[in-house]
């Protein structure tokens, strides 16, 4: 066992360990949830990640965006992301893909060949094209909802989607997803999960708070159902 993964192998065993190794995710947005969860992900030892965002690091992202430093802007967010990846894991298989992910383009990505995918974009019909297309695949996925302008971490709930309450952008995925009869019946289906949080605030300055508990809760939760 490698030092560096031997607290994670205390949690998850050797075993578990490995099969983080074997295992392949995409994160779809590397922003203020995004760029946490890539950051956990990596130090949990996956052993090939993909990246999947157009955007390069602007100095209004500073405040609550892990890629985001002096020296990395202007550089593309996959770029800074991938660099950090590799300097937590030189042995990780880094992918990056500089393109906004849409309805129109997405039959140029094959999510069947991923264990798990983390929808951290905003576009709302990028969304629901990413998740039912994991879902028909049968690949697990992890869907960020509502958590920018928020100032209780303690606030977010992890759950299905049909679960919702507060957010008003799970309330529209719920609506969307439930009118795809067939893929998305509502409660009891388990196959996808997402977070959100308490009440809005307009202060945009404070969403490095849920910008952090975003990684924490996509990875745990994410993990945890993979476990399953």
């Amino acid at each position: 066992m490698e030092e560096r993964f031997s607290r994670t192998a205390l949690l998850l065993g050797e075993n578990g360990v490995e099969r983080l190794k074997n295992s392949r995710v995409a994160v779809f947005g590397v922003g203020g949830v995004g760029s946490f969860t890539v950051e956990a992900l990596a130090r949990l030892g996956i052993g090939h990640i993909t990246l999947v965002d157009p955007d390069k690091v602007a100095e209004s992202n500073l405040n609550r965006q892990l890629v985001a430093l002096h020296s990395t802007l202007g550089m593309y967010k996959v770029d800074a992301a991938r660099a950090r990846i590799l300097d937590i894991n030189p042995e990780a298989e880094v992918e990056v893909l500089k393109m906004f992910y849409l309805p129109e383009n997405a039959d140029c990505f094959d999510v069947s060949r991923f264990d798990c995918i983390v929808d951290a974009i905003d576009t709302v019909s990028a969304k629901i094209e990413l998740i039912v297309r994991a879902k028909k695949a049968g690949v697990h996925i992890v869907s960020s909802m509502g958590t920018g302008n928020k100032l209780h971490p303690e606030m977010l709930e992890i759950a299905d989607i049909s679960k919702t309450s507060v957010c008003p952008l799970a309330r529209v995925m719920r609506r969307e997803l439930r009118a795809r009869r067939g893929l998305f019946q509502g409660r009891g289906d388990k196959a996808v999960r997402r977070y959100s949080a308490g009440k809005r605030k307009k202060d945009g300055g404070k969403r490095f708070f849920c910008a952090e508990r975003g990684r924490d809760i996509a990875c745990r939760q994410g993990l945890q159902a993979y476990f399953e």
